[in-house]
This record gives structure tokens, C-alpha cells and sequence, in this order.
């Protein structure tokens, strides 16, 4: 019997979770996280993780489940998801993948190239080189070893510009070319997509109001908590949104206001982003732009009948 599973994309704030909820509630479905910081259990309010009561009211994988010391990858997460859908399908339940983390949506439905693992010297060396020249001189430097990778990032895509200025310095190769590579560890069965595109004034407003909820229900303990860590500053959970600027607040170097708003700027920079790759590089089969209702439901039930996943 074919497998199947549903996966759902958007930017931050955008709605992804009360859509997977709904969907898991009706097709008594399992929801797997495919945002790489909502892996971390140190960020729990900031990354808005699903709330305790929303967790009771469907299955929920890989949330909170690595510290924050582990450096994430896209091949860790490939794994760990690939396993939870198995377990899913062996319950007799649909997996419903849904993040907003572009590299781990591709990887699960393309697969990845069997790119070799950075050394931890050569990963540390671009790491010091991006802090001393910034995302657009450090693009500018890759573009000299690998023009294909620098043209398509931006100069903010910080771990993604290190990773590519590692592979190339580290095999000689452009991580560009490795890509074209042949792709392994795509995910079984079929999937059906669904994009989620809100319109853009509507996202910033809840990006706006959803950090200062953030605020109020905990943030800068969080973020205290973290910092006193003292974890490597190049780890991804130390870049999480809104970690830097609380934790500058936090150490009398900004204002409260300041950091806030900072922190709101940045997160729909990243909204921004998100959105651009959504369009550009996602290609699903049901798209909404505006505020779900009982017919875009029924539109994709109708289609996971067709497919006998009901």
C-alpha cells in the first residue's frame, strides 16, 4: 500500500500550527516538526513552540528534543522525521510535516547531496571570517569560489553562507556543484502539499503581536536562562530570532523598547525571506493566501480521499 503523507509550509506566524492541528484532529494524523529551532528544548516561548494544551490536542514529534549544545544539521533532522513518519504509518496515522525551515522541506522531498562533513577547523575559520568582513563582504569573498551559491543567498543567510564557504574551502568543490550531485534520502510515499502565503501586512501584525506575547509569557527568563549556558555564540540555538538582542538588553548594552523592536524588524526580515523561497521554491498543490476556512479544508480532504488516505 502506497504511503502517504501531508506536508505544510509558511513563514513564520503565518498559521501552520492551528492548520496542523485541525488536519491531525480530522485524519488522526501525527505532527512532526520541520522548524530546525523549535528542535531546541532551551526555546520553548521564543521560537513559539506549540503550547502545552495545543500538544494534548494531537500527536506532536521532534519538538523540544535536542539541546542546545548539538549543532543541528539538515541530515539529522532527515532522519529523525524519516523515522517518526514511519512510526506513524505503522500506527495506521498520516504524518503531517510542517515548518517553515526551507533546507528541511526540500531535503524531505528532494533528498540531499552526499555533500562530505565539514572539519570543525574549517568550519570555525569561515565562521571568523564572517564576523570579521559581515553577511555582504563575506558573500562577496564566496562569490569568488563559488559565484552559483553566493548569488542566490542573501548577505543575512549567515549559516548558510559559512557552510558553503567551508565545503568549498574544505573539498576544494563548490557546495553548488555538489548539489547537482545525485540526491539521497528523500522521503518514502506521496506527498501532499499545501503553501501557506498570507498577505503581507496581515503576517507583520501578527509577527508584531506575537512577540510581545512572547514577551509577557516569558522571553527574557528564557533567554537568561540560555545565555547562562554559555554556549558557543556560532551554535544555531544562540542565533535563534530575538536570542541576540534580549540577551544584549539583558546585559544593560540596549534598551527594552530597543531590542524589542529589533527583534520584531528582524523577524520579518526573515518572514520576508521565507516567503521569497516559498514562492520561488515551493511548488504545492493547494496554496492559501488569506485566512483558511471549512472549504479549503474540505478541498484537501477531498483530495487525500482520492488518494484512499481516508
Amino acid at each position: 500500500m502506497t504511503k502517504h503523507y501531508i506536508m505544510i509550509a509558511g513563514p513564520t506566524a503565518s498559521g501552520k500550527s492551528k492548520l496542523s492541528i485541525e488536519m491531525a484532529i480530522r485524519l488522526d494524523g501525527v505532527i512532526i516538526n520541520a522548524d530546525s529551532m523549535q528542535l531546541y528544548k532551551d526555546l520553548h516561548v521564543i521560537t513559539a513552540r506549540p503550547s502545552d494544551a495545543d500538544m494534548a490536542l494531537a500527536a506532536h514529534r521532534l519538538y523540544g528534543v535536542l539541546d542546545g549544545n548539538i549543532r543541528a544539521s539538515v541530515a539529522m533532522w532527515l532522519e529523525m522525521a524519516a523515522t517518526e513518519m514511519q512510526a506513524a504509518w505503522d500506527a495506521g496515522k498520516i504524518p503531517i510535516i510542517i515548518g517553515g525551515t526551507g533546507m528541511y522541506l526540500n531535503a524531505g522531498l528532494s533528498g540531499l547531496a552526499s555533500i562530505p562533513e565539514v572539519p570543525r577547523a574549517v568550519h570555525d575559520a569561515a565562521v571568523a571570517l564572517h564576523t570579521d568582513m559581515g553577511g555582504a563582504g563575506f558573500r562577496q569573498a564566496l562569490a569568488e569560489f563559488d559565484p552559483v551559491t553566493a548569488a542566490r543567498l542573501f548577505d543575512g543567510d549567515t549559516q548558510r553562507l559559512i557552510r558553503a564557504m567551508g565545503v568549498v574551502k574544505a573539498t576544494g568543490r563548490p557546495i553548488s556543484a555538489w548539489q547537482e550531485d545525485p540526491h539521497e534520502g528523500a522521503f518514502e510515499g506521496v506527498a501532499t502539499t499545501v503553501k501557506l502565503l498570507p498577505d503581507r501586512d496581515v503576517l507583520y501584525k501578527r509577527i508584531n503581536d506575537r512577540f510581545d506575547m512572547m514577551i509577557e509569557a516569558g522571553a527574557l527568563d528564557e533567554v537568561k536562562t540560555l545565555c547562562a549556558r554559555n554556549l558557543d555564540g556560532g551554535l544555531p540555538v544562540m542565533k535563534a530570532l530575538g536570542v541576540r538582542q534580549l540577551s544584549a538588553y539583558l546585559d544593560g548594552d540596549v534598551a527594552k523598547a530597543d531590542a524589542i523592536h529589533q527583534s520584531k524588524q528582524d523577524s520579518r526580515h526573515y518572514a520576508k525571506r521565507q516567503m521569497t523561497w516559498l514562492r520561488n521554491n515551493f511548488n504545492a498543490k493547494f496554496e492559501l493566501n488569506k485566512k483558511y476556512s471549512e472549504s479549503f479544508f474540505e478541498e484537501i480532504f477531498a483530495n487525500l480521499c482520492e488518494n484512499r488516505l481516508t
